[in-house]
């Protein structure tokens, strides 16, 4: 019952800070002048949808995700996606980590690791950095949905492990990220 009034009060506050246009934003330094000044769409798995467009196949997914997380199952989707040289969260990751939150606020005794990936464009040390203040800034919102920091790790691993190797805005798409390790 404990449980049910923390991801209740979790929601209350999602929807609140929705309404008020709120979100998490990081400020972002100058983009090193060896990275190319491209900009690119993020999503919220496998880089197939637009940031500021979510099809009705991805709203429902993302309801669904949320309502199987509220039931004690894990999320299938383990990734959020960023723009170029960004920290932001739009509003489909936002989803995804709500759906984390829930997941987490049901299961107390699950730990998480949250890893941070850039693109490999950029210095190494600058790719580190972004990696970073990607994976802290989905710890900031799952902190903010209630989560005990506590449970939460942060790892950056810049440009080291990507998913995919092409050297195109499809593959830095994807290789822009935060994951969720459980």
């Amino acid at each position: 019952m404990k449980n049910l009034s923390y991801i209740v009060l979790a929601l209350v506050f999602v929807v609140g800070v929705a309404a008020c246009g709120g979100g998490a934003a990081v400020q972002e330094p100058p983009v090193d002048e060896q990275s190319t000044s491209s900009s690119g769409s993020s999503s919220a798995e496998m880089g197939t949808a637009d940031s500021g467009s979510m099809t009705g196949d991805s709203m429902s997914d993302a309801s669904a995700q949320l309502q199987m997380a509220m039931a004690g199952e894990r999320p299938s989707t383990l990734r959020v996606h960023f723009e170029f040289d960004s920290s932001s969260i739009d509003s489909e990751s936002r989803r995804i980590i709500e759906a984390h939150a829930a997941y987490l606020a049901a299961k107390p005794d699950v730990l998480v690791s949250l890893e941070g990936h850039a693109d490999q464009r950029g210095t190494r040390e600058y790719n580190l950095a972004l990696g970073e203040r990607r994976a802290q800034a989905i710890r900031r919102m799952l902190r903010l949905l209630g989560v005990d920091g506590q449970r939460l790790t942060v790892t950056s691993y810049g440009e080291e492990n990507p998913v995919a190797t092409g050297h195109d805005e499809s593959a830095w798409r994807l290789n822009r990220r935060g994951e969720f390790m459980y």
